[in-house]
């Protein structure tokens, strides 16, 4: 008996009708259990897992309804179909009510029965990937905001629970996009801050003649347009935590100004001698390598040293590839909220499809396309063809053409459609790149008619300059 195959129990006091259900069940390719009255099949039940019992209402010794309610209390999961020829909405009612998937009245049409049982067996073993799904990605959610159960995401959490509670210097290095600000984020929410500010100071995108007026303040009259006193973003975090991402960004006269801060925890405002003391805890980030811009002299090593007193190294999505599934479900289940969707999961195959890419964009590319996968999606599953993958084409695509195909892939299952238009694409591209966009040398080089060439570039959005 394969154990692979959904296993369906007929309780029926009819040998005829146990036997024509059998017989058509098993043709179906289920595996087949028959029991010719209500306490054989409680003991069946008792002794037995199944994933779909057909029972009828009145059977010779105690009624289908006590047969339901025994299968529901010994596997609340299995799934339960009442027949019956003396169907009445009493009956129909009270069996829904214990727990019943249908209540079908005798004579059915085979045809319906089929497709009763089918969708009622697909509705269970959706239920069950997404129930599985969820235990997952609940083990792997950390500090509300952290998503990820690989062994180096579970170092950073370990790190996080020892640090966080301390006032200690922290630099959270790693490439764009991997999460950075999320991690220092969960820092400050499992320290004794979390119910002070959490102030985001980005050094890349501040104008170097702003930078100092906006983190340390100024006084009245300190400039033109200065018409009274403003907090600077230092004082606003006072007793909270200050967030410097991409510390690497500031300009050296800045630098100098910070390491201040940083040792003393205090600073002057524009426009005045006076210092300003606070109390904050500074976590600061970066995509560059500071020790080589150190070494470079574009990074002061006195600085360096006081912000790196603890490094927590992110890795880039590339390199924590187990942790993609529970990261892509995470955005999907939050986009599919936010859009008033009810996608409930992705494809085995389209996850496949995600894990042969690797995100340069880090996690944020990601999230822009399971985001963009949802919004442009109309069914209530991701699928290989339903990932809006032409805003990552470009990049995806470099690789291409000295990429192999293997054909071994077929066994864990692939999107033909998608493999052919990655190739084509690639083509295309180079030969329109070595013709210099003239679609007649491109059309001759694939051996191709010009009129082909100007569908395929059409069709892939390769090129819309003029012949």
């Amino acid at each position: 008996m394969n154990s692979t195959l959904p296993h369906i129990l007929i309780v029926d006091d009819e040998l005829s009708m146990r036997e024509f259900l059998e017989l058509m069940l098993k043709k179906e390719g289920y595996q087949v259990t028959c029991a010719e009255n209500g306490r054989q099949a409680i003991k069946f039940i008792e002794k037995n897992t199944y994933d779909l019992i057909l029972c009828d209402i009145r059977l010779g010794d105690i009624s289908g309804l006590d047969v339901l309610r025994n299968a529901k209390s010994v596997s609340p999961h299995t799934i339960v179909i009442m027949i019956s020829a003396y169907a009445t909405a009493e009956n129909a009612v009270e069996a829904m009510n214990d727990g019943a998937y249908d209540y079908l009245p005798k004579p059915f049409e085979n045809k319906e029965l089929k497709q009763t049982i089918a969708k009622a067996l697909n509705l269970r073993t959706l239920t069950e990937e997404k129930k599985s799904i969820d235990d997952e990605l609940k083990k792997s959610l950390h500090f509300n905001l952290l998503v990820g159960n690989s062994p180096r995401m579970q170092h950073i959490y370990e790190v996080i629970k020892q640090i966080a509670k301390t006032k200690t210097n922290v630099l959270i290095t790693g490439e764009s996009g991997t999460g950075k600000e999320l991690i220092a984020r969960s820092i400050h929410r499992e320290s004794n801050r979390s119910d002070k500010p959490f102030v985001v100071i980005n050094c890349g995108s501040i104008a170097e003649t702003l930078i100092e007026s906006e983190i340390f303040g100024y006084k009245r009259g300190a400039f033109t347009g200065a018409t009274q006193d403003k907090k600077g973003l230092f004082e606003v975090a006072n007793s909270g935590t200050v967030f410097l991402d991409e510390i690497g960004e500031l300009s050296p006269a800045m630098q100098v100004k910070l390491l201040r801060v940083v040792q003393e925890r205090v600073f002057k405002p524009v426009g005045t001698n006076d210092d300003v003391s606070v109390d904050i805890r500074i976590i600061s980030a970066t995509n560059k390598k500071l020790e080589e811009e150190v070494i470079a002299g574009n990074f002061r090593e006195d600085l360096f040293y006081r912000i790196n007193v603890v490094e927590i190294k992110v890795p880039p999505l590339r390199e924590r590839k187990g942790d993609l599934r529970a990261l892509a479900q995470h955005f999907l289940d939050k986009y599919s909220r936010q859009s008033g969707k009810e996608i409930t999961k992705i494809s085995s195959y389209a996850v496949d499809l995600l894990q042969k890419y690797n995100f340069p964009g880090n996690i944020r590319e990601l999230e822009n396309l399971i985001e963009r996968s949802v919004a442009l999606s109309n069914t209530n599953i991701i699928l290989p063809d339903s990932l809006s993958l032409s805003i990552h084409k470009r990049r995806w695509i470099e690789g291409i053409a000295n990429r192999r195909y293997d054909i071994d892939d077929v066994e864990n299952g692939v999107s033909l459609d998608t493999i052919l238009e990655e190739i084509e694409r690639a083509y295309v591209e180079k030969a329109m790149k070595c013709a210099n966009g003239n679609k007649n040398t491109a059309a001759d080089l694939l051996g191709i008619s010009l009129r082909s060439i100007r569908y395929r570039c059409n069709k892939l959005g390769v090129d819309k300059s003029p012949d």
